[in-house]
């Protein structure tokens, strides 16, 4: 077992010996680890779970943890620089252990540990702690570091940011470890993590820089690079409230997503309302342009001029490098997740004023793409970004990565993910089958969107892992409000696609087999 010695060379750092399975929670409290603060060891009863509140960030309704089963609870506080105050959970089953250990990610600025997220797409439903649990995992998160909503934490805290951008992850998974392995007596069969958008990032992450962390990796929509990503937002959000000429309205999106299924919904062979390849839809959103004046059925030539940059991609335009790609064709429905205004995305203005130019009254008018991307890089050094595909300890140990992304995603470009996975195969010296990307049609952020968009990916990725049983298909569905399925579909490994069988409904996976175009 590949994690064995690191678990057993963990453990002399416990100043008791490990305890067995049948003891009872509340003796882990005595537990001593380096740099650890443990402050609660707590048996909650099945169904009992009742969340922390957040404060201004609202409180998780106690209801959708009513079927918890009976677990350990604890809570430690991590402090591996003198300025870190990491906050932890571990929750261990006190009944039906699956024999494993999932660590589950965060989004956004994190600031929170992830009880229960709406990560639907990476698990069949709700995510996070508890649906990790109910799954029989002891699992783990945490909050990285601080508790603010935004990254106002970095401003002078250069320790809290390398909390924030990889430590905390990597010192909540060896404490758990060696918890763990206190509580059963012995350490988990297999470790996994599990993450969408910023979770996605650490999963990245993970692999890069502890690559005997563990044995799977599952990455969703990977917000990475960030600092590319965010000047991508900032310069689309600069395009888009220049003035209220260049401003598209919400109410105009579906215009625009009507001309684009008109031109490139049929290009794969259905006409389904999805686009299963959007890379072979080239749209050119002049065709909405208004004849006349201004109408709510068109778009001026100024709302024109913007839609070209949001469906365009950054590139530096001395020298034509890539910076960051851009929305897909089929995501316009979800253009107002970035750009509903007045100022561009807030998680993105938070990276130039707080982590990289240090300066809260950095006004975005004067974001100068090329110029101030290029300072960013300098600034940023790689701190919170994943962008060294070389991931060779990781797979040569006989890690598995799996990453997915939704074509519809309005908020991190779904090319970035393709990207990224390109390089991964050229740069990273392993066996060939080590990681495989799905990408969703018509999937918007970690969930959500007009298709098939819940899977179950951490089944695909625990035979993987367990019996060397690589994916070449995973069935998605896509559910009406009411719960009901009205959709099926195989997701393909990329390049491959879904391509339909030319008979049967299209509405049901069988009636389609991965494919080359």
């Amino acid at each position: 077992m590949i994690l064995r010695k690191l678990v057993f060379a963990i453990c002399p750092i416990l100043s008791i010996t490990p305890i067995a399975y049948s003891a009872t929670c509340e003796t882990l409290q005595s537990l001593s680890l380096a740099h650890t603060t443990i402050t609660l060891a707590q048996s909650v009863a099945a169904g009992e779970f009742s969340p922390p509140s957040r404060g201004d960030r609202g409180t998780i309704q106690n209801t959708a943890f009513k079927d918890l089963p009976a677990f350990c609870r604890i809570a430690a506080t991590l402090k591996p620089s003198p300025d870190s105050n990491i906050k932890m959970e571990l929750w261990l089953p006190l009944t039906k252990w699956n024999g494993k250990f999932q660590v589950v990610g965060n989004g956004g600025w994190a600031g929170a540990i992830s009880y229960m997220n709406g990560d639907a797409a990476a698990s069949g439903g709700p995510g996070g702690m508890a649906g990790a649990l109910r799954n029989g995992y002891a699992t783990a998160s945490t909050d990285t570091g601080h508790d603010d909503a935004g990254a106002k934490f970095a401003l002078g805290h250069p320790e809290k940011l390398l909390d924030y951008a990889y430590r905390a992850v990597h010192e909540t998974t060896i404490a758990s470890k060696a918890i763990l392995a206190a509580f059963y007596g012995e350490p988990p069969k297999f470790s996994y993590f599990k993450g969408c958008s910023t979770g996605g990032r650490q999963a990245l992450v993970e692999a890069q820089r502890y690559p005997e962390d563990f044995d799977g990796i599952l990455a969703g929509a990977a917000a990475n690079p960030k600092t590319h990503l965010d000047a991508w937002r900032v310069w689309m959000g600069q395009a888009m409230f220049k003035d209220k000429d260049s401003y598209i309205p919400p109410s105009k999106y579906s215009i625009i997503h009507e001309a684009v299924l008109g031109k490139c919904d049929a290009l794969d062979g259905v006409k389904d309302g999805l686009l299963e390849n959007p890379l072979r839809c080239h749209f050119d959103p002049s065709v909405t342009e208004c004849k006349g004046a201004d109408g709510p059925q068109c778009l001026t030539k100024a709302q024109i001029r913007t839609a070209a940059i949001i469906v365009g991609r950054a590139r530096d335009r001395h020298t034509g490098t890539l910076i960051f790609p851009g929305f897909e064709p089929g995501s316009e429905l979800g253009w107002g997740r970035l750009l509903k205004g007045p100022d561009p995305y807030d998680t993105a203005l938070d990276d130039f004023k707080y982590v990289l130019f240090g300066n809260p009254n950095w006004d975005w008018r004067t974001f100068d793409l090329e110029r101030d991307t290029a300072t960013a890089d300098k600034l940023a050094k790689g701190t919170i970004e994943a962008v060294d595909p070389n991931l060779t300890k990781f797979a040569q140990r006989g890690g598995k990565l799996l990453m997915y992304h939704g074509w519809a995603d309005q908020d991190i470009a779904p090319r970035a993910s393709v990207n990224y996975y390109k390089k991964s195969l050229t740069g990273t010296k392993a066996p060939s089958d080590w990681v495989r990307l799905f990408m969703m049609p018509g999937m918007q952020h970690c969930g959500g969107g007009e298709g098939p968009n819940s899977f179950d990916p951490m089944a695909a990725l625990e035979q993987w892992v367990e019996n060397g049983k690589a994916p070449d298909q995973i069935i998605a569905s896509h559910r009406q409000r009411d719960g009901t399925v009205d959709r099926t579909r195989p997701l393909c490994p990329y390049p491959k696609v879904a391509k339909y069988k030319g008979s049967g409904s299209i509405d049901d996976a069988a009636s389609f087999v991965c494919g080359t175009e």
